[in-house]
C-alpha cells in the first residue's frame, strides 16, 4: 500500500508545473512529446485534471460514454499557466467531494476513487518533467514519489490495452523481465495470454534493467529517458527488452 498522500502531491506537482512554465515561452517545442509545444502540454495536463474531476464528482460506476468536458480555456495561450492552476482547484473540489475509498469504476486494478487521484498525480508529474526537459532543466522527483509512480505504472499496465493497444502484444512464452532500483524491484512475467507484475518478487529473470534511482526508472518506463544512458544497467535478453519498450508506452 502506498504511503504517498496523493491529494497533497497533486497540488504540489501542479503548483510546481505552473512555476516552471509561467514565465516560459509557451511556443517552445517539447521533445519528449513530439509535435507539442509547452502550450499544448499545459492544455493537455489541465484537460486531464478537469476530465478526471468530472469522473470523481460522479463517482461513476460504469465506463463513461463521453469525454466531453467544459475546459474553460482562456482565449490567449499566455493565460494557460493560470488556467492550469485553476484546473487544480476544480480537481481538488472533486477529490474532496467524497471518500477516496468509495467504490468507483476505473480502468486499472484499484476500483476506488483513489485510483483517479493517483493517476492524476502521475499524469501531472510526468508532464511537469516534460516541461522541465523542454526548458533544459534536470527533473527532480522525490524518491518515495518516484517509487510509487513506478508501481502505479507497472501494476496498471496490463489493463491499459483499451487506450494503449500495443500493450496487448506484451506476451511471450513464459519470459520474465526485472525492473529495479536501489529502493525496490518489480518482476514482469510475460505469458502467451498476456503479462502480470509482481512487486518485490524473487526469482530468475530473462532480462533486467537496473536504474541508478527510482526517478530514473520512472522516467525510463514513461519513455522520457533512453535505456542506453549511464543511469541504467541492462542484462540478459536484449531482444526481450526491445519488445518491452516497443509496446509498453501509453
Amino acid at each position: 500500500m502506498s504511503t504517498v498522500d496523493h491529494r497533497a502531491a497533486v497540488a504540489a506537482e501542479t503548483t510546481r508545473f505552473v512555476g516552471v512554465v509561467e514565465c516560459a515561452d509557451l511556443s517552445t517545442p517539447v521533445p519528449t512529446c513530439p509535435g507539442w509545444t509547452l502550450g499544448d502540454l499545459i492544455r493537455h495536463a489541465g484537460s486531464v485534471q478537469r476530465w478526471f474531476a468530472v469522473l470523481l464528482r460522479g463517482r461513476i460506476q460504469q465506463p463513461p460514454t463521453s469525454r466531453d468536458v467544459e475546459l474553460k480555456l482562456p482565449e490567449e495561450v499566455a493565460g494557460y499557466p493560470q488556467w492550469l492552476a485553476d484546473s487544480l482547484a476544480e480537481a481538488t473540489g472533486a477529490i474532496d467531494a467524497g471518500a477516496l475509498d468509495e467504490p468507483m469504476w476505473a480502468w486499472g486494478v484499484d476500483q476506488h476513487a483513489r485510483f483517479w487521484v493517483r493517476r492524476m498525480l502521475f499524469e501531472t508529474l510526468v508532464h511537469r518533467t516534460d516541461a522541465e526537459l523542454a526548458l533544459g532543466l534536470r527533473p527532480e522527483i522525490e524518491p518515495a514519489l518516484a517509487l510509487d509512480g513506478v508501481d502505479e505504472f507497472l501494476v496498471n499496465l496490463p489493463n491499459a490495452a483499451g487506450f494503449a493497444p500495443k500493450t496487448a502484444e506484451l506476451r511471450a512464452e513464459h519470459r520474465a523481465v526485472r525492473f529495479s532500483c536501489p529502493d525496490g524491484g518489480w518482476l514482469v512475467r510475460l505469458r502467451p495470454d498476456g503479462f502480470g507484475v509482481e512487486p518485490d518478487a524473487d526469482g530468475p529473470a530473462d532480462a533486467s534493467v537496473r536504474a541508478a534511482t527510482a526517478a530514473d526508472l520512472l522516467l525510463l518506463l514513461y519513455g522520457r529517458y533512453d535505456r542506453t544512458a549511464d543511469a541504467f544497467e541492462l542484462s540478459g535478453d536484449q531482444g526481450l527488452l526491445d519488445h518491452w519498450f516497443a509496446h509498453s508506452q501509453f
